[in-house]
């Protein structure tokens, strides 16, 4: 009679992947935890207190004791020079934003603003619409500031954070230059976007709470736009002419400070006396404008988180990401930041540009594409040696396969030591800044 076999025992997971699967959960329920606590200020002020000093401290313990033990900082190395690089193209982005956005606040002068009707809004229709049909439950919900913008540029960090902990594909900052590059490209689009075309914003008093501008219009718009503004027989002139021909209505003078070298901007930025005795003090109080600003920044930012969450990471916490974007664009809307065709073209811009810029970071695994064009490069020398029994040049062979797919090391370890320390102070700083910078919004 046959002896029955002894069940074999199960083998155990991979130490490597165990913790990644402990990473997925973590992440995912850190994320959940850093919205959820945030948003207890609104409820508890005490809790939000006592939890947020907790759960950072946790988080800052996690990274600061899985940085030593992880195994890509050559790679990190490497992706140092576009990272900074990336940043430098963002700020230039940023600058030349806050120029524009001063620029069309400033130019039809404060009566304008005041004056200007908003722009019929079906979007805004339909939220007051929903708020007569929804329980006042459902529209406390969608009123309730869960998310902001310091939120999603947070949820970006962790997303980086994690590939301490191989949650998403090394590099870390390869997605940090895609998000960095993805990003300025979005504002400099939007910039010639609204710039091209001034719109009244919804909220008709924000330029006089915010903004010291003369209350006249430029004298660029003295000449080409109020003669033709409302007068239907003088916008047939001035298109039947092809030329501004009405006289222009005596305006009081404009300030000109002396900048130096960049006094050429007084004519964009329009300084009123007050304001600061350099340019650049202006640029503090641009702010979000007061025009109605195509398409939406804070919706870009936010698209393009989700994104970067979809794509590098997935799961539930990415769907519930996604939700919050719509949350966000429709409390947008509800408050008169932006008109809903401000959100809608910042969504799909927002994903088209994520799209676009695959070349630069990709969570595909490049490293099996390099290990199948090496097996393909061998192919013939493998059969060759299959058919002659050459055990050793087989082995040889499918070395060099594998070593296709690793990435080549060209530092050394007191680099890479010193480059993670730089690295992990950098990032904490710019953490540091972004919740500093962007706390109101």
């Amino acid at each position: 009679m046959a002896r029955a076999k002894a069940p074999r025992p199960m083998p155990m997971p991979p130490r490597s992947a165990t913790r990644r699967l402990l990473g997925y959960c973590g992440l995912s329920c850190a994320a959940a935890a850093y919205v959820g606590i945030d948003y207890l200020r609104y409820l508890s002020p005490t809790w939000h207190e006592r939890l947020q000093p907790v759960l950072w401290a946790a988080l800052a313990l996690a990274a600061a004791g899985r940085a030593p033990f992880y195994r890509h900082w050559d790679a990190e190395l490497r992706a140092a020079l576009p990272f900074l690089g990336a940043i430098v193209f963002m700020l230039s982005a940023f600058l030349c934003e806050m120029i524009s956005v001063r620029f069309v606040s400033a130019v039809m002068g404060l009566q304008w603003h005041g004056s200007a009707a908003p722009l019929p809004d079906t979007g805004q229709w339909l939220l007051l619409a929903l708020n007569e049909k929804l329980p006042g439950s459902v529209v406390d919900l969608l009123r309730a500031h869960v998310i902001t913008l310091h939120h999603y540029l947070m949820l970006f960090m962790m997303l980086g954070f994690s590939v301490l902990f191989d949650c998403i594909k090394a590099p870390g900052l390869g997605i940090a230059t895609r998000y960095m590059v993805t990003m300025a490209i979005g504002r400099l689009l939007r910039t010639a976007t609204f710039i091209t075309t001034i719109l009244p914003s919804a909220r008709p008093w924000c330029a006089a709470g915010r903004y010291l501008i003369p209350g006249h219009p430029h004298p660029w718009a003295q000449k080409y736009y109020v003669p033709y503004a409302s007068d239907s027989h003088a916008i047939r002139g001035v298109i039947d002419n092809d030329m501004a021909y009405a006289d222009v209505q005596s305006y009081p003078g404009e300030h000109r400070p002396d900048w130096g070298r960049m006094s050429f901007l007084v004519d964009i930025l329009r300084p009123a006396p007050g304001e600061g005795p350099q340019w650049y003090h202006l640029l503090k109080k641009a702010s979000g404008g007061c025009n109605d600003l195509m398409y939406s920044g804070h919706m870009l930012v936010s698209v393009l988180t989700a994104m970067a969450w979809t794509e590098a990471y997935g799961g539930w916490i990415s769907v519930a990401i996604w939700l919050l974007v719509l949350h966000s664009a429709q409390r947008e809307i509800r408050e008169r930041h932006h008109y809903t065709v401000d959100c809608v073209v910042a969504i799909y811009v927002g994903i088209l540009l994520w799209r676009m810029t695959r070349f630069i970071w990709s969570a595909r695994d490049a490293s099996r594409a390099r290990r199948l064009a090496k097996l393909e490069e061998v192919q013939g020398r493998l059969i060759h040696a299959a058919k002659d029994s050459d055990i050793d040049d087989i082995r040889d062979l499918l070395k060099e396969v594998e070593l296709a797919g690793h990435e080549k090391k060209g530092f050394s370890q007191r680099a890479i030591l010193a480059f993670a320390a730089a690295t992990i102070m950098f990032t904490l700083t710019c953490v540091v800044l972004a919740l500093t910078l962007t706390s109101d919004g």
